[in-house]
């Protein structure tokens, strides 16, 4: 019994001291799911407008904490029936990659459950920083009717996609840009129901939420992919695999393996040392995930209200935009329950981000 109470004391110290610690660095009256950080100090943020909203959708902080329109306004204002290759329809994801490159994914879709609209809706938007679009990477090709594009992650020249809505990973050349779809319907591109703050979310008719291929991570040595649906648990498999284009359907569901049975996830992050961080939206914290499968507490505390994509910068903080997505009025019987402002945090952890 004193082993287990001074464990547990150990532990209540360590949470105390994490939350303590979480620094305040931005608010907005405006929903946002991702943030993203370059090595000078700029800061990219996601309005995932999920409700159909109209406005910003890409905007980056200033140094006297204004937001406004990347990389101009008129990228973020698109409206029903106007055109859709050079306008962002509905993001829901950005990054800057090692390339040293903003890349932003637009899902093409008005708002929640719809699906893509035709044309260049669906795309990935590759940004240099100047202001400048540097490519468009058009998505309809490797889109299916109900197709919600998630996330990516990159390595070299191959592309790694989630696809939320029609379940599967997407594999696409950057030069290329072309691709193809695998593991589709796959256990660990499927879903259970999604868990947030005690309960299982709703749709607006009262139907379970599904989010299936949805986080994705790539270990630092390139030999992995990690990934899962929204709801857990989180699988791996080798991106030798995943590039292999002779490798029949069941071939490559027989290289996949379950690494940890994660939880209703908003957001992930990896580090150089290969740990992952898991925000778990339904308890409010952060977990840690090592190599071997260990799990940690990152921190708990009840502002952690969906933390959504998480970002590691290079000073060694963990970046964690919280967004209530869960509260948002399509998910509470067309209540919006949302108190806002929503606030995103940094966390100092240590840690390094990968060079992929």
């Amino acid at each position: 019994m004193k082993t287990k109470l001074i464990a547990l004391g150990l532990f209540l110290t360590f949470a105390n001291s994490a939350k303590s610690q979480l620094q305040e660095i931005a608010t907005s009256s405006t929903v946002w799911n991702g943030v993203t950080t370059t090595s000078d100090g700029r800061i990219f943020v996601n309005f995932p407008r999920i409700e159909g909203d109209k406005g910003m959708r890409i905007g980056e902080i200033l140094k006297n904490g204004k937001i406004v329109p990347y990389p101009n306004e008129n990228w973020n204002n698109w409206e029903a029936g106007a055109d859709v290759n050079e306008k962002f329809v509905r993001t829901n994801s950005l990054r800057i990659e090692s390339d040293g490159f903003l890349w932003i994914v637009d899902t093409g879709t008005s708002s929640m459950g719809q699906n893509p609209l035709s044309g260049h809706a669906a795309k990935l938007v590759v940004v240099d920083l100047k202001n400048k679009v540097a490519q468009i990477i058009p998505l309809n090709k490797v889109s299916k009717n109900a197709t919600f594009i998630d996330d990516l992650r990159i390595l070299g020249n191959t592309i790694y996609l989630t696809d939320a809505g029609e379940p599967a990973l997407i594999v696409l050349d950057k030069r290329t840009e072309k691709g193809r779809r695998i593991l589709e319907n796959h256990p660990s591109t499927d879903t259970i129901p999604i868990k947030a703050e005690g309960e299982i979310m709703k749709d607006i008719d009262g139907k379970d939420v599904h989010i299936h291929a949805d986080q994705l991570e790539i270990s630092p040595d390139g030999k992995w992919l990690y990934f899962q649906p929204a709801s857990g648990p989180m699988w791996k498999v080798e991106i030798q695999y995943l590039n292999d284009e002779n490798l029949t359907a069941k071939e490559l569901s027989s290289k996949v393996s379950l690494f940890y049975k994660t939880p209703s996830t908003g957001g992930t992050a990896i580090d150089a040392e290969g740990n992952i961080y898991v925000s778990d939206v339904n308890l409010k914290q952060i977990i840690k995930i090592s190599p071997e499968g260990k799990e940690t507490l990152v921190i708990k505390d009840d502002r952690l209200l969906w933390a959504d994509a998480l970002w590691i910068d290079e000073d060694g903080y963990l970046w964690i935009p919280t967004g209530q997505l869960n509260r948002l009025s399509v998910f509470q019987n067309g209540v919006d329950k949302v108190k806002f402002p929503v606030t995103i945090y940094k966390l100092k952890i240590g840690a390094k981000p990968t060079g992929n």
